[in-house]
């Protein structure tokens, strides 16, 4: 990613071509490393402010003490004139796919829920019925 960095900074068409913000956005990992970009997201630039949403509060603070020195490295990077100031703001928690009914039960869960009745006429009939209304 630094190669990548280092190759839009010294050719002046990609300014161009790109836009500031894409190069900002494209420039993002390589300024903050690994473990900081896994913890932020949706980065944008509004004029020549930096807006960069985080996981969570403590994570805002600690990006804060530490602005100073990321954006050193926004500029050397994208060029002095792109960014003037970093503002960190915490994002709305993303939800992540949510599994169906029948693949979480076949995950680790009792394939059919009949299983679970123990008399064994009374889970004949249970099935019948669920077929018997199914159908």
């Amino acid at each position: 990613m630094e190669r990548a960095a280092r190759a839009l900074q010294k050719n002046k068409f990609s300014k161009r071509l790109l836009g500031d913000e894409a190069v900002v956005r494209a420039l993002w990992g390589a300024a903050v490393g690994k473990v900081i970009h896994a913890h932020t997201s949706r980065v944008r630039l509004v004029r020549a402010t930096l807006v960069v949403e985080v996981e969570d509060s403590i994570w805002q603070r600690q990006l804060r003490g530490l602005s100073e020195q990321i954006l050193t490295r926004v500029r050397k990077l994208a060029g002095p004139e792109a960014v003037t100031d970093l503002e960190f703001r915490v994002g709305v928690p993303r939800r992540l796919p949510q599994r169906s009914q029948t693949a979480a039960a076949g995950a680790g869960g009792p394939a059919d829920e009949a299983e679970q009745i123990q008399d064994p006429v009374l889970k004949k009939l249970y099935q019948l019925s669920r077929k018997k209304a199914s159908a």
